[in-house]
């Protein structure tokens, strides 16, 4: 009698909503990394992502002492590659979740993490982009830079919308609300490193930000626990780096626990946004505007622009007075990194619209941070 696949028979279980693994070798690959045979066969009986199941239920479908099992998913837990709420376990997708828990955790063999960070930047370049052109999925949306309010924002008054700059839209507001904070490597930039592909923007000490009881979670750990002064320094270097603030698409709290870091070189949805223009990033509600007789042309916005949507238009005139930095609006996701970088304060961010994300944004019937902490 024939074997079952044990591994293509987790694969089908990878599912989440729009996410899925899809049945290509580098995802075989993928799953020989994390999981060796003795733990598929015991992942082969869970019920996928959405649904979690009891060790003793376990214990009644396969052939492996209690302890054993325990051991065995308590170790997976450890690496990251499955997850657990209370006593029940479940499976992950492999991106979010997966991804984000292996590569924080960190708690692998060196030849392990470098053959799974080779994947991953593979699936970041080859199958994000056609995923998203399927699905429109979309999952972050940034916030303003730190000082957006007090120096960045300009209302414009020719648009219909409403002229109040609402609390979910800055990453100040995460300052205000909280006193607990912390950070994490960045993991997109970290499989760079292992890939022998380093950001040239930032390294991934400028990772992930973290607010409130995620933040007081993470220090438990024996992470950095930040003041609210550190706080705002770290956050500024995020800036001036040329990284985008993006938390997830909704306006409920969990928006404002865990914010990513972004860079387009590496970031596993602004890769596709950028080279690709499939993007996975709601816009916020504010354009960059440049007020031209401030303006000196020095193209630091352009190339702090993560999104390639800022040109400098050469003159033909004589006084070059038809020389201009303008924006691509339709590649513009609205994140201020043009305007917190300007050198003379010429760059504005204008309020255009009134987008209102959703109170609470599931994927399936998990949340982001079920699905990464």
């Amino acid at each position: 009698m024939t074997e079952p696949d044990y591994y293509e028979i987790v694969r089908q279980k990878l599912t989440l909503g729009p996410l899925y693994a899809p049945k290509h070798k580098k995802i075989m690959d993928l799953l020989k990394v994390f999981w060796n045979e003795e733990e598929i066969k015991i992942l082969s009986h869970f019920e996928g992502t959405e649904k979690d199941i009891t060790i003793r239920t376990l214990e009644e479908r396969v052939n492996v002492p209690k302890d054993r099992i325990k051991d065995i998913l308590e170790n997976l837990r450890e690496k990251g590659t499955i997850g657990k709420r209370g006593s029940r376990y479940c499976l992950l997708p492999i991106l979010p979740g997966m991804f984000e828990k292996y590569f924080i955790r960190l708690n692998d063999t060196e030849e392990n993490l470098k053959k799974a960070a080779e994947i991953y930047r593979f699936l970041f370049k080859n199958f994000v982009p056609q995923f998203l052109n399927e699905t429109n999925f979309k999952l972050f949306r940034p916030l303003l830079p730190i000082e957006a309010k007090e120096k960045l924002i300009e209302i414009d008054q020719s648009f219909d919308v409403e002229s109040q700059v609402l609390s979910y839209e800055l990453i100040r507001s995460l300052i205000d609300k909280y006193d607990k904070f912390s950070i994490i490597d960045c993991q997109c930039r970290i499989i760079g490193e292992y890939t022998g592909e380093p950001c040239k923007v930032a390294s991934p000490e400028l990772g992930c930000f973290l607010a409130g009881a995620v933040a007081e979670r993470n220090i438990k750990r024996g992470r950095p626990n930040l003041t609210k002064e550190e706080a705002i320094e770290f956050l500024k270097k995020t800036e001036k780096a040329g990284l985008v603030h993006n938390c997830i698409m909704d306006s409920s709290v969990e928006s404002s626990l865990f914010v990513c870091n972004c860079c387009s070189c590496h970031c596993g949805t602004l890769i596709s946004s950028k080279e690709h223009r499939e993007n996975a990033v709601l816009a916020s509600n504010f354009i960059p505007r440049f007020e031209h007789e401030l303006c000196t042309k020095c193209d630091i916005c352009l190339i702090k622009c993560q999104m390639g949507a800022i040109y400098h238009k050469w003159g033909n005139e004589e006084d070059k007075s038809d020389e201009i930095m303008y924006v691509r609006e339709e590649y513009c996701i609205g994140c201020g990194v043009c305007a917190a970088n300007c050198p003379n304060n010429a760059i504005k961010l204008v309020k255009v619209k009134d987008n209102i994300p959703k109170e609470k944004y599931r994927i399936g019937k998990r949340t982001f941070l079920e699905l990464i902490l």
